[in-house]
């Protein structure tokens, strides 16, 4: 089993140290980025040279992979015909990335869902029990042990399709957090008051008509816009669909006139000749042919790359805090701590 993963994750000791070795596995330990080391083919590199059955990583990391090799020539390279699956977690796999790795390497490409809190998948594809048709842009079906719903901003179950928060019915199963360390009440507090009997996960999402589970990013990354909410995953899964875009980041801003507008930051693929602005032109189009104009995504800045933590998530709180010119409080978990002056510098220029 290979987990390319930050091992100070919960995913580094449960799924890089004790779940495989007691399950009987070989664990592959990996470090360092998927590219530059040397090249985007380190993956697939190591996988070849020790044979690995399951690869376990972030989005983020084959993301960079897609920016740097878009036509998987460097995994043509190698022998990868031991890998069986593919698992991605740690943030929403967007259909983009799930696609291209689809295409690229014919294996079962399987998203799932979980937090640091539960310790383990909240909803995944059930493969030890039954492998389920997977579908873009969702993490399956809850896992046996979770009651997982919909609600609305009253607490009520939202109907197949309806966007809501999504919250977990108590009891929890075994293995998830019972409190927190010498603060009983911030847990009460933090997970368990705003809707009575449910633990709230801070996500929000949908259950479609087969009960999958889509998770369409943070509520709090909900925006806005002149009274009308707005997913900001649903609109980074149109601006990654652009054939120039590697990966993105869609946040909220504030507005003197409409409360908050959206703001996304593109990185482009290697080698992509398009002009920044007939690529912002383009993904403007499509977002109002997709959403409609009440998203009104205007402002739309290339950069050279995305602030994040070790473990590969999108930092877009510290994004949001840069374009509003508020202090941006780094966490001590970002990777490169000098992207920030570099996106602020580039942000100066670009909105003046």
């Amino acid at each position: 089993m290979g987990c390319f993963s930050d091992i100070g994750w919960v995913v580094g000791h449960s799924y890089i140290v004790y779940g495989p070795l007691i399950y009987g596995c070989t664990t592959v330990l990996y470090e360092g980025k998927p590219v530059f080391t040397p090249d985007a083919g380190a993956f697939w590199r190591v996988v070849e040279e020790y044979k690995v059955n399951t690869l376990f990583s972030a989005p983020t990391a084959f993301r960079a992979i897609k920016k740097q090799d878009p036509d998987a020539k460097l995994l043509a390279k190698y022998d990868v015909s031991s890998l069986e699956r593919l698992f991605l977690a740690g943030e929403r796999l967007d259909p983009a990335t799930y696609e291209w790795l689809q295409d690229k390497t014919g294996l079962p490409v399987i998203d799932h869902w979980w937090q640091t809190e539960t310790g383990w998948a909240i909803a995944c594809n059930p493969v030890g029990i039954e492998q389920l048709p997977t579908n873009a842009g969702s993490a399956t079906v809850p896992t046996p042990g979770y009651q997982v719903h919909i609600l609305d901003v009253d607490g009520s179950q939202c109907e197949a399709n309806e966007q809501g928060v999504v919250a977990v019915k108590l009891p929890l199963p075994p293995g998830c957090l019972t409190t927190i360390w010498g603060n009983a009440d911030r847990f009460k507090q933090s997970y368990l008051s705003q809707y009575k009997g449910y633990y709230l996960s801070g996500d929000g999402g949908y259950i479609d008509e087969d009960g999958y589970l889509f998770i369409m990013g943070r509520t709090d990354d909900v925006i806005n816009v002149a009274g009308h909410r707005l997913s900001t995953g649903e609109m980074e899964e149109v601006v990654a669909a652009h054939p120039s875009v590697a990966e993105c980041a869609v946040f909220a801003s504030k507005d003197n006139l409409k409360g908050q507008v959206p703001v996304a930051m593109v990185v482009t693929k290697e080698g992509y000749v398009k002009q920044d602005d007939e690529i912002a032109d383009e993904i403007r189009a499509s977002i109002r042919a997709q959403i409609g104009a009440i998203a009104c995504l205007q402002t739309i800045q290339v950069v050279e790359r995305l602030p994040k933590t070790r473990s590969g998530k999108i930092l877009r709180k510290n994004l949001r805090q840069l374009v509003d010119g508020e202090q941006i409080q780094v966490p001590s978990t970002i990777e490169d701590p000098s992207v920030i002056e570099e996106i602020q510098a580039q942000w100066q220029s670009f909105s003046r």
